[in-house]
């Protein structure tokens, strides 16, 4: 489809097929197609719990995917991808892809809509200098994020994994982290004033949950834990991405109906809320 088809609040769905800031293990840059036989299996409808139904639903609009090289110019024109969604008025709902592409995707958010709240979900907080020697590196994206000022506000949710170094740069940052040892997803509210972006790491789920990752985190947050929060967001939300699962380390594409599963209901509320 092209992009000029897309009308104003239409969810836009992108793969971004990158995976080459992986610091572990590659896959990543496959997950979007796995992600998509999942949605459309027959297994379950396209039907979100919200009440919104995809099937058939002018305003859900696939766009493909977009092959990206592995080089850095080729990498940071990402932002040029996603910004061709945002200037038609479109949301864009990406999947990933590793964690990486979260910057260059943020930098074409912020061209369209300024400095937005993020809602992350994720393990790790990905707050890294630089990784390895990698400023792009899928442990860095929210330290380019929050230097380059893409983002007013960042919420982590699901982090277990924050090291001196990390807890160094969120204080730097402002970064408010939920930590899982301490977290209580029944009490937690969440008041920010703008927009929002989700980042939503599949890491974040407990492996029980989400299998088909890189970074295997045990301790990590249910599936029903992410909804309820997604579910609850009451501002618009700009823009989200599904990260870092791995189809290579799944077990009976588990992942990917859970992924599929988190894409139904943040595209629902990206729709529920669009007009906000």
């Amino acid at each position: 489809m092209t992009l000029e088809k897309l009308n104003n609040n239409d969810v836009a769905l992108v793969g971004i097929l990158s995976d080459a800031n992986s610091s572990f293990k590659r896959g990543a840059a496959a997950a979007p197609e796995f992600i998509r036989q999942a949605l459309h299996s027959g297994s379950a409808n396209l039907c979100s719990e919200l009440g919104v139904d995809l099937a058939e639903n002018p305003c859900f609009v696939d766009v493909g995917d977009r092959q990206i090289g592995n080089d850095p110019e080729s990498f940071l024109a990402i932002e040029n991808e996603i910004f061709e969604i945002a200037q038609q008025g479109a949301l864009p709902l990406v999947l990933g892809g590793d964690h990486a592409i979260t910057y260059p995707v943020l930098r074409a958010i912020n061209r369209a809509y300024g400095s937005v709240n993020i809602l992350h979900f994720d393990a790790h907080p990905d707050l890294y200098h630089d990784y390895e020697g990698n400023p792009f590196s899928h442990a860095s994206p929210f330290a380019r994020i929050m230097e380059e000022g893409l983002a007013k506000r960042l919420v982590q949710i699901g982090i277990r994994t924050l090291n001196e170094g990390q807890r160094v740069q969120a204080e730097r940052f402002g970064v408010e982290i939920h930590e899982m040892r301490s977290l209580d997803v029944n009490s937690m509210v969440l008041d920010f004033e703008g927009p929002v972006y989700i980042s939503c790491d599949i890491d974040a789920l407990d492996p029980a949950f989400a299998p088909g990752v890189s970074h295997q985190e045990p301790g990590g947050l249910s599936v029903r834990d992410i909804l309820g929060i997604v579910q609850d967001v009451p501002n618009r939300i700009v823009g989200a991405d599904l990260v870092e699962y791995n189809p290579s380390c799944d077990i009976n594409d588990m992942t990917a109906m859970v992924a599929a599963k988190l894409l139904k209901e943040i595209a629902g509320r990206m729709l529920l809320n669009a007009s906000l």
